[in-house]
């Protein structure tokens, strides 16, 4: 019996849990060596000498893999699928194992986003080191599709900075080839031009060929806010996993500033108005903010249409390109029932952040009772034909 049954439902904010090595492992010799493993490393680390630290940290993996292929976890995989997270879900690091977790779900096909590499991506991308930052995207994208080459169920995101135009057009390109079902793209601004710049349209005409769309994912933008929001005088709280990688309420509410920058920008610059197939999707930044944002760039128009030439070059409002061509996943602590009264039933879409401990245990009856006395085609559109939309050319491979 599957977690979620008697409806078809894509999930739009699924994830690999990387183990310490993949990204190194995937990259060009080249740059190898200048990959640092994820930082959750450092806690697998208890001694001084290189060799230990490698043997505990081989040690704890192997001793993972021992216990997902064991009959003791099989037997209640079914009833725990939903509880189990991070690393002890399953197929959160063994891809062959991913289907069944899709099966035990119940959801026809997952977007799958990476869970520790999207900040160091983006750190990579300002860095500067054009040849670095380009090559470890690369490696990125190489492990999403293996990853995901264990079923066409699972949709892979490929990362292209934009930082450069022409590496940017050249990744897209390999991207493409390599079978993405999506490009990330940072949800914030790239270093030294906008996300608008006409160099980048050859990236965004790409995406429209292909018929596959652009997104932004939570954690590609740096900092949420300034760290000096934490100095209180009083120990920070800990996260949702007891640590101090994730995220609190203080800069939560940070998270929506750079999709709805980047997005004002793309639309009051034409970006949508050139591309009217392109589809974006803005994964795991929550949606509450969609309705007195739509109604800000109204306002912005109406202030700036007179006298800014961009403006006037736009033959739909502001809030009509994001109907058209702009699909989010609330979080399932959001009221999803009252965003879509307010901003229509084109937008929102159905996520479990499958396995992070964020996606909660039940999404599902979150949601549902946020919809509340929604009807069918509300539902319909937000468990299944928002994504079927976003996703375009992707969800071919579903069917071959």
């Amino acid at each position: 019996m599957a977690y979620i049954e008697n409806r078809i439902v894509h999930d739009a904010d699924a994830h690999l849990m990387e183990t310490p090595y993949w990204l190194r492992d995937h990259a060009d010799p080249s740059i190898r060596e200048r990959i640092a493993p994820p930082s959750y490393v450092n806690e697998l680390r208890q001694t001084g000498d290189n060799d230990a630290q490698l043997a505990n940290i081989d040690a704890a993996f192997a001793k993972l893999h021992e216990r997902h292929r064991s009959d003791e976890y099989r037997a209640d995989e079914a009833a725990e699928i939903m509880n189990r997270k991070n690393f002890a879900a399953t197929g959160s690091f063994i891809s062959e194992h991913r289907p069944r977790a899709l099966e035990l779900i119940g959801v026809a096909s997952q977007l799958i986003f990476n869970t520790f590499h999207n900040t160091s991506l983006h750190n990579w991308e300002h860095s500067g080191d054009l040849d670095l930052a380009y090559g470890v995207a690369r490696a990125h994208n190489r492990g999403m599709i293996d990853f995901c080459s264990a079923d066409p169920r699972l949709l892979p995101t490929c990362y292209v900075p934009l930082a450069d135009f022409d590496r940017a057009e050249a990744m897209a390109k390999e991207a493409l080839e390599m079978g993405a079902a999506a490009l990330l793209v940072a949800s914030g601004c790239p270093k030294g031009h906008s996300p608008s710049h006409i160099g980048l349209d050859p990236v965004w005409a790409m995406a429209q060929e292909a018929g596959i769309p652009v997104v932004f994912h939570v954690g590609g933008t740096g900092d949420l806010i300034d760290s000096n929001y934490f100095v209180t005088g009083v120990p920070v709280p800990p996260d949702f996993h007891g640590g101090n990688e994730n995220f609190r309420s203080v800069d939560y509410m940070g998270i929506p500033g750079p999709p709805m920058q980047t997005l004002a920008t793309l639309i009051f610059d034409g970006v949508l108005e050139r591309f009217p197939s392109l589809r974006i999707g803005v994964i795991e930044q929550g949606a509450i903010w969609l309705p007195s944002w739509m109604r800000q760039m109204e306002s912005a128009v109406e202030a700036f249409g007179r006298h800014e030439e961009r403006l006037g070059k736009l033959s739909l409002r502001p809030s009509e390109y994001v109907r058209r061509q702009v699909r989010v996943t609330p979080y399932p602590t959001e009221d999803v029932g009252w965003i879509t009264e307010q901003v229509g039933s084109e937008i929102c879409l159905f996520s479990t952040d499958f396995p992070h401990v964020e996606g909660g245990h039940r999404p599902m009856e979150r949601f549902e009772r946020s919809l509340g006395t929604a009807n069918e085609e509300v539902r319909a559109r937000f468990y299944s034909e928002n994504f079927v939309d976003l996703m375009g050319r992707a969800l071919d491979r579903l069917t071959t």
